[in-house]
């Protein structure tokens, strides 16, 4: 392997350990029995609007519909989303955020700030404003290249 190669595997490395690190960290904050992939639905949601099909969300999360249609029953049970027939097509449904849906979210992305303060403070605000939009570019070519 190059250098080259070998800076590549050790920035994917990081990130993923970064995201290991985090999601723990995260998680430990979350109610009990939601989990930081049913966070991450819900900030899908939010982000990018809902009155989605479970389908086109596994999609955007790259994994299979029947691990999106258990995680999708989690939030219902908890009254974060609800489900919908879709308009033109009987035989699917289209998720759209509640009230406390949207309330959770912005509830979990507070329960960090105590977190995400303290590593501004350890390691300066400005590492994470000049990383910010190399890592927007990765994040932009990975997701547009899915079927590498």
């Amino acid at each position: 392997m190059n250098t080259e190669d070998k800076a590549l595997f050790q920035f994917f490395n990081e990130i993923g350990i970064i995201n290991q690190l985090s999601s723990a960290l995260f998680q430990a904050r979350l109610p009990d029995g939601l989990h930081v992939s049913h966070f991450a639905v819900l900030n899908h949601l939010v982000r990018l609007g809902d009155g989605k099909t479970p389908l086109a969300i596994a999609n955007a999360f790259q994994v299979p519909k029947t691990t999106m249609t258990h995680t999708l029953a989690v939030l219902e049970k908890r009254h974060f989303i609800r489900m919908a027939p879709h308009e033109t097509d009987g035989r699917s449904k289209v998720v759209f955020l509640t009230d406390a849906g949207r309330q959770m979210q912005r509830d979990a992305i507070s329960s960090m700030d105590g977190p995400l303060r303290q590593m501004a403070d350890d390691l300066g605000a400005e590492l994470f404003t000049e990383l910010l939009p190399a890592l927007e570019r990765v994040r932009t070519y990975l997701d547009t290249h899915r079927d590498m």
